[in-house]
């Protein structure tokens, strides 16, 4: 492949990410540009909570997307190298998997009971980080063979992935301060799974919800609502993120997603709640999407629950001068000019 048409198509794709194009045109110019950039078998895309890391939206192609459910099962239910959530918070991004096992793939779990039936040999991961925060996932594969991914093949993604990052986050930006239409009022609805994440009874706000979500599905549901499903909250260990996500629907609502396990006699099931995103929890989700500091990020915070500086002062064991400082930098990125301004932009309903 010559260098010269190689770099051609990246350049176009990294001007894409600042395109302002939503989540589905930017995951079409991806598929589109990739094969001009390096060899691919199959393509699997997602934005993510930055809080949780789960899904909330993803492109899946063949045959990725068949096997949707063993993926998610071991990216959340099994020991494994190269998980998303391990290069999110890792200082390698991207890596592949035959540097993860030395050349041994059948040493991961995930190549040994999928891959390996699906004639797919090496995988390419990368968590999409911008700033502090993780927007989505990219997992590339190759076809079974004794050569995987080259030194060069990384090198070229990681020169894309913080551009495809900071787009997502662009558009969390973008989605958070716009609306197709008015908001929709509703009460919550309820999904119930059973071990296996069959859908066992389904409420009709649920339904009404879910018809609402973009994207491929897994077992009959959106694969967002599956993937939080799969990992519902873990009461017995605090170092676990909650199983909650924050989606937009194709309609422009947000929805909030939280996921918890449920015992009884009918044996072990998952109950999935889905409801309108009140507009106290997208307010952390608005503020990450800013860019800003972890220090910025917990100031604009507190000042969201109504807290003085000197409130502020007590509780971060900072100067007022610093709370002061992280403030104005807070209000340079929203626009506005004064604490008030700052909680009707993030919290007003008309906006969210």
């Amino acid at each position: 492949m010559a260098s010269g048409l190689r770099e051609r198509h990246v350049e176009r794709l990294i001007d894409s990410c600042y395109a302002d194009l939503d989540r589905s045109a930017l995951g079409a110019q991806l598929v589109r540009r990739l094969p001009g950039i390096l060899p691919v078998e199959a393509v699997f895309f997602a934005s993510v909570d930055p809080a949780t890391l789960l899904f909330t939206s993803a492109l899946a192609q063949e045959p990725l997307s068949g096997a949707a459910p063993l993926f998610l099962a071991n990216e959340f239910g099994r020991d494994d190298v190269n998980k998303f959530a391990d290069l999110a918070r890792g200082p390698q991004v991207v890596t592949t998997l035959d540097r993860a096992t030395g050349g041994q793939r059948s040493a991961s779990a995930r190549s040994r009971e999928i891959m390996a039936g699906l004639g797919l040999g090496d995988e390419l991961r990368a968590a999409l980080v911008t700033g502090h925060e993780c927007w989505g996932v990219l997992c590339l594969h190759r076809a079974d063979a004794d050569a995987g991914f080259s030194e060069a093949d990384l090198a070229v993604i990681r020169k894309i992935t913080p551009h495809l990052a900071e787009a997502l986050r662009r558009c969390v930006v973008h989605e958070s301060l716009t609306r197709d239409g008015p908001r929709a009022a509703g009460s919550p609805g309820v999904v119930v799974l059973d071990a296996d994440l069959s859908v066992v009874s389904i409420s009709q706000d649920a339904e009404r919800w879910l018809a609402r979500l973009d994207g491929p599905e897994v077992a009959g549901l959106p694969m967002s609502v599956y993937a939080v499903a799969a990992r519902p909250e873990q009461t017995g260990d605090p170092s676990q993120r909650p199983g909650g996500v924050r989606l937009r629907t194709a309609d422009g609502q947000w929805l909030a997603l939280h996921a918890t396990r449920l015992r009884g006699r009918a044996g072990d099931q998952v109950a999935v709640v889905v409801e309108p995103a009140p507009a106290a929890r997208l307010g952390s989700l608005l503020l990450a999407a800013h860019g800003l500091t972890p220090a910025q990020h917990r100031v604009a915070a507190l000042v969201l629950q109504g807290l003085s500086t000197r409130e502020i002062v007590a509780r971060l064991h900072v100067s007022a001068y610093t709370v002061q400082e992280h403030l104005t930098a807070v209000f340079s990125r929203f626009g506005v000019r004064s604490r008030r301004e700052l909680i009707t932009a993030i919290l007003s309903p008309k906006d969210l």
